[in-house]
């Protein structure tokens, strides 16, 4: 008997056709809409080249006028300048220089993905021989998924390059850097780009220790009991030592908190797998070591950058310090993080700034001062946090303090006339037609140069503060110090 109503029926077969016509109509709007804004971040590329045409110092005019450009764009598509600019570069980069990828892109013979792996790859094929690399590129990426083709990609373009990857590799090497990508749950990934060999020897040295160190176990669980002193001498333990100095590194073992047990190490019991000692020990060498380089150093071998420590920037109410609260604590600029961390690295800290909050919004209205510039100094950290320019999360800590009527014109250097801006948006401020008036209260106005209007309030703190204890209204804020 035929079915009418089950899987595979007439009817089914019917309804998932539509659905399959109605996908096409959406991929073939997507398409039409992501190459509409390719060419759009494109022009936008060459209304900055044709800005600066003239101008004496071409080179930082254009780049002057493109942060204009993309910071007033970065409003339309919600996004951050610096994100926009790139997107801009590479738009301009796959209109002007892969014309046969945009029009097979266009053809709809291929999709958004393989025109990113085609520009990806291709960025080492020299202009002379490029066209005949879109050419074979296209015909692979034709009814294949990007992924499986890459591989084929990055081989034709070593092919077709004229110089040795010897040479090509000195250059990328320039390239090196160190960044880092905040994740979910107070994590992050820390990120180096390194020559391959100077990596794989890394992640080998660090594996060994780590090894070494998970090795250790047996022996230290069967060394001989000695008692342990809260105040007994770091040196007596140097393992104890280690972990301690690291600037507030917390390790993932049994004793976590840095006190010992029974056998007088912080090792004993550790439970930790070889990934997590790998990244403990790749935190300490970092936190605490001295490179082996150091132009700073004396003919005795003792340089500066040793007794250089990491610092970072750190809200934590009150209550989560005495452990009443386990709420998050806020690294400025960055990511929550836990109240476990934010206790250590407390109890390591020795300067504080008391901040006195607004009680609805929680707006940062005084911060305790001791000598006169340098609280005006504290008490903008303090209620800026980040770059004060829409959009950027540079951290106050890494910004300049900028007067927002400039001191040129006569304008007072004082809390409401003083923003923190990052040296990206300070000269975006000084040198294009963004403008920027101040309110009561830190409150900045930016007119961009099209005229459009981004109001930055002062930014109140992510963490909590706890309500009166009587459970009474807040009353009145104090009256600011400005």
């Amino acid at each position: 008997m035929h079915s009418t109503v089950g899987i595979g029926s007439d009817a089914d077969v019917a309804a998932l056709a539509e659905l399959v016509a109605d996908a096409e109509r959406v991929t073939d709007a997507a398409r039409a809409a992501q190459i509409h804004e390719v060419h759009v971040l494109a022009a936008a590329g060459r209304l900055a080249e044709q800005q600066s045409a003239g101008a004496s110092e071409r080179v930082k005019a254009r780049e002057m006028a493109l942060r204009s450009i993309a910071a007033e764009l970065a409003g339309v598509f919600v996004t951050t300048d610096r994100t926009l600019q790139r997107r801009i570069d590479e738009a301009r980069d796959l209109v002007e220089n892969y014309p046969a990828t945009m029009t097979a892109w266009e053809a709809g013979r291929i999709t958004r993905g393989h025109v990113r792996v085609i520009q990806d790859t291709g960025c080492v094929v020299p202009a002379e021989v490029r066209g005949e690399f879109e050419r074979a590129a296209i015909e692979r990426c034709e009814g294949e998924t990007p992924n499986r083709v890459r591989d084929a990609l990055v081989h034709l373009a070593e092919r077709l390059h004229p110089r040795s990857f010897s040479e090509r590799h000195e250059e990328a090497a320039a390239g090196r850097c160190v960044r880092v990508h905040p994740g979910p749950d107070g994590m992050s990934d820390l990120i180096a780009t390194l020559p391959t060999v100077i990596a794989e020897g890394v992640i080998d040295r660090l594996t060994r220790q780590a090894r070494e160190i998970i090795d250790a176990r047996p022996q230290v669980d069967a060394a001989p009991a000695i008692e342990a002193d809260a105040s007994s001498d770091p040196a007596v333990d140097p393992t104890l030592a280690a972990n301690t100095d690291a600037a507030g590194t917390v390790h993932g073992n049994d004793a976590s908190d840095g006190s010992t047990d029974s056998h007088g190490s912080s090792f004993a019991g550790d439970t930790r797998t070889i990934d997590q000692v790998r990244a403990d020990v790749f935190a300490d060498l970092l936190l605490a070591g001295t490179p082996s380089l150091d132009p700073t150093a004396d003919a005795d071998g003792n340089g500066a950058l040793g007794a250089i420590r990491a610092k970072v920037q750190v809200v934590v109410p009150a209550l989560t310090l005495t452990g009443e609260d386990d709420g998050p604590a806020d690294l400025v600029g960055h990511s929550p993080i836990d109240a476990a961390t934010a206790r250590e690295l407390a109890g390591e800290n020795t300067a504080w700034d008391r901040l006195v909050t607004h009680p609805v919004t929680g707006t940062v209205l005084e911060c305790d001062a001791y000598q006169p510039t340098a609280a005006m100094r504290r008490l903008l950290r303090a209620r800026d946090r980040h770059c004060r320019f829409p959009g950027c999360r540079q951290p106050a800590v890494r910004c300049e303090i900028d007067h927002t009527h400039a001191a040129s014109d006569g304008g007072a250097t004082h809390v409401g006339n003083l923003a923190h801006l990052c040296k990206r948006h300070h000269d975006v401020k000084h040198h294009t037609r963004w403008h920027v008036r101040q309110l009561a209260g830190g409150r900045l106005v930016w007119t961009s140069p099209t005229g459009r209007v981004y109001r930055e309030d002062a930014p109140p703190p992510l963490v909590a503060f706890a309500p009166p204890a009587d459970g009474a209204p807040p009353g009145p804020p104090p009256s600011p110090p400005f």
